[in-house]
Parts: structure tokens; C-alpha cells; sequence
């Protein structure tokens, strides 16, 4: 089901000015010294030489099931592309309030394509979710995640397939959609695609096992984000953060950042301990979440992740965001994959080796974790709770 449509009263007059694209470059990187992670690096240009994906499969286990967090290299995508990318963005956010405002996200629904705003106020602080984001579009300079910790704006576009057409597209999306679509069909074709094969080597399992669960041309919930999170004064973050310091998981099963500088994006290390992730040239920043968990019954990690204020040289920079979210589709059943390795450390229930059990499908439990999150006015706090969906239990926030 598409996005509903918001009848607008003068929307020839918004659409008669065609938006500027004008290119935009990353802010310079802080000068401050922050404790980063030590984050593993993939080249994917190993990946076709003889034995290259068994070598980069024994580098991925580690952060699959110990951090959670890794950084893919020379993925074969041009940095100009990508910057053409974040430019865009740039200009939808630039639009006026109206044209956004065309395509909203289907909360009711649990979908998450079209425009979000920042709408939602944080509890009881007196402050506004700070993000802005649309379908089909490319958020903002932060490579960060959900909008559920702090005030972003949001842009999200389907996958671009016959099933999809329907779905609404803002101006500059539908003026540029050749371009933003084989944008996401290649992000699939060099990045996406090989990491879900060196996840199958890894789990023992024939190499298209994982990709042919979230295939690109089948109905699934991905979409490419272009977001935003506006400049806010230091109190403001102070009591937005009140909500949102235990961090929380991503709901799908990987997602994709690209680099713009603005430090901000945390990760909670297997030790406990919150440290940064640090911006990569030419580098994508990819995580784990929770339908991975689900699918290998724990062994991959799902990483708790946060977005925190900016460094004092940053903080009145607004992050402009360009991600991509995997999300297992309709036929894809959330129960532990049949594989060997999983087998041989005891990790295959019973039940899930029985083909006949009912299962939820990846599609029912992110439509009803969105749905949970994000159909609402006020986001609550939610320390110490948890989302539960036909036996499928996620914790909301950390200690």
C-alpha cells in the first residue's frame, strides 16, 4: 500500500518551480580526539579473486557476531556518485513544507515509504524529533539510523521494481529517478549482494541462500533514505538524550551509511563501552539487525547503536544523511536458517526444523516493529521494555 497523499491547495504553483541541484561536498571531519571503534575493514575487491571470499568471509565473522559494525572498501562505486546522491537530498530537504509533505510515511500501516517529519515530541522535554525524511530520497550527512533517538527528518524510496511503481514520488525524485534507481539497484548488485554470500560461506550454506531471502526483485520493504538531523543548541540535545542514551537495534537485517563527516553515530562495543564511529573515505559503514538475529538464532549480533551530539566544532552543522536499509521479504520465514554451522553449535530449535510450523514473515514483524515505534505523537520512554511479535522479542532500549 502506497503512502497516502495529502491534498495540497496550490500544488501547480509548488511544482512549477523545478528544484536546484546544486553539488554538495562533506563538512571537514572534527579536529577533536574521540574514542573510536576499531571497526573491521571489508575490500570487496578481493571478493572475484580465487579464494577471495572464503579470505573475506573468515574477516566479516568477527564483526558479525562479535561487533556488529564493520566498513566495506572498494565496493566499486564512485564517490562522485554517491556524492550526486547526498546532493539531492540536500535539495528535497531544501523544498517547501508542502511538497514534502505530499507523500507521507504509512505509519498505520507499518510502512516506511515516503516523508517523515520530525512530528513526534520527545516525552515530556518540550522538544521535537529533530529529522526530516522522504521517499524515495537520500537523507542527510549523518549515516545514522532511525529517528526513534533523536529529532531527524526522513526521505524514504522503495526499491525500484514494477511492484513499487505506484508508490508516490516527490519532484525531485520523480525528475531524477533514473538515476536515484540505478543507484539502488547497483548499491544492491556490488555491496548488498556480496555480503549476504559471505554471510551464506560463513553459516556453511549454499553462497545465494541469504541473498536469494532478501532478492531485490522481489516485494520487500527496503528503501534508500536521504535524511537530515537540524542544528539543535546543546540543552536541546541534553534533554532529547534523556530518551534515547541506551541506544536501540535497526529492524531489518543490514543497513548501509554512507560517510559525511559529522561525527555523532555510537556504538555500544562487546565490552560495554560507547565509542564513535569514524567517518572512512570512499567507505560505507554497515551494521547488522534484528531479522539477522532471528534468521541465525543469535549468532549474528544485532549491534545497540545511538546518535549522540555532535563535537563542539560540529554541532552547528545540520547531518545530512545517505543510507540504505535491508529489509527479508514477504516469503522470507523468520525462523533459523538450516545451516551446519548453526546445527553443530545447537542453535536450530527443534521447531525450526520442522517445515510445517507456522512462521512470521520478515515483512509482518518490521511492518509491526514500525508500526510500534513510529504510529504515535510522543516518543516514550522505554528503558527496560521490549517488543514482542508472535514470539519474536527484541529488547526497545539498554542499560
Amino acid at each position: 500500500m502506497a503512502p497516502s497523499a495529502i491534498e495540497q491547495p496550490d500544488t501547480q504553483t509548488i511544482r512549477a518551480k523545478k528544484p536546484l541541484i546544486k553539488p554538495w561536498t562533506r563538512p571537514s571531519k572534527t579536529s577533536e580526539d574521540l574514542d573510536w571503534a576499531d571497526l573491521p575493514k571489508i575490500d570487496l575487491s578481493r571478493f572475484d579473486e580465487p579464494g577471495g571470499k572464503q579470505a573475506l568471509a573468515h574477516d566479516l565473522l568477527d564483526a558479525l557476531t562479535r561487533v556488529g559494525f564493520w566498513v566495506v572498501v572498494n565496493s566499486g562505486i564512485d564517490d562522485e556518485r554517491v556524492l550526486r546522491q547526498f546532493s539531492f537530498g540536500d535539495a528535497f530537504f531544501r523544498e517547501p513544507l508542502e511538497e514534502k509533505r505530499r507523500f507521507p510515511c504509512n505509519f498505520a500501516e507499518g510502512e516506511y515509504f515516503g516523508y517523515r517529519e520530525n512530528s513526534r515530541w520527545v516525552g515530556d522535554t518540550g522538544v521535537k524529533e529533530n529529522v526530516e525524511m522522504k521517499l524515495g530520497e537520500v537523507p542527510y550527512a549523518g549515516y545514522v539510523l532511525i529517528t526513534r533517538w533523536g529529532g531527524n527528518k526522513q526521505l524514504n524510496i522503495p526499491k525500484a521494481i514494477p511492484a513499487y511503481d505506484s508508490v508516490g514520488k516527490h519532484r525531485i525524485v520523480a525528475e531524477h529517478y533514473g538515476e536515484i534507481a540505478q543507484f539502488h539497484r547497483e548499491l544492491w548488485d556490488k555491496v548488498i549482494r556480496k555480503l549476504f554470500v559471505l554471510m551464506a560461506i560463513i553459516l556453511e550454506l549454499p553462497e545465494d541462500f541469504l541473498a536469494d531471502a532478501h532478492d531485490y526483485d522481489r516485494e520487500s520493504d527496503d528503501h534508500l533514505r536521504y535524511m537530515i538531523y537540524n542544528v539543535r543548541t546543546q540543552e536541546e540535545w541534553d534533554r532529547a538524550q534523556a530518551y534515547s542514551k541506551g541506544g536501540h537495534t535497526d529492524f531489518g537485517s543490514l543497513t548501509l551509511l554512507f560517510s559525511q563527516h559529522v561525527a555523532g553515530l555510537q556504538i555500544r562495543t562487546p565490552e560495554g563501552q560507547w565509542k564513535y564511529v569514524k567517518p572512512v573515505d570512499g567507505g560505507i559503514t554497515c551494521n547488522a539487525a534484528d531479522t539477522l538475529t532471528f534468521l541465525t538464532n543469535g549468532f549474528i549480533k544485532s549491534t545497540v547503536h545511538r546518535v549522540v551530539t555532535p563535537p563542539k566544532d560540529q554541532i552547528d552543522i545540520a547531518r545530512l544523511g545517505l543510507l540504505y536499509f535491508v529489509r527479508p521479504g514477504s516469503s522470507t520465514p523468520m525462523k533459523t536458517v538450516p545451516s551446519p554451522l548453526l546445527d553443530r553449535l545447537g542453535l536450530i530449535p527443534e521447531e525450526d526444523k520442522d517445515p510445517n510450523k507456522p512462521t512470521v514473515s520478515g515483512t509482518d514483524y518490521v511492518r509491526a516493529r514500525v508500526r510500534d515505534v513510529h504510529y504515535k505523537t510522543v516518543l516514550d520512554k522505554r528503558e527496560g521494555t521490549s517488543f514482542e511479535f508472535k514470539g519474536l522479542k527484541v529488547a526497545n532500549y539498554y542499560d
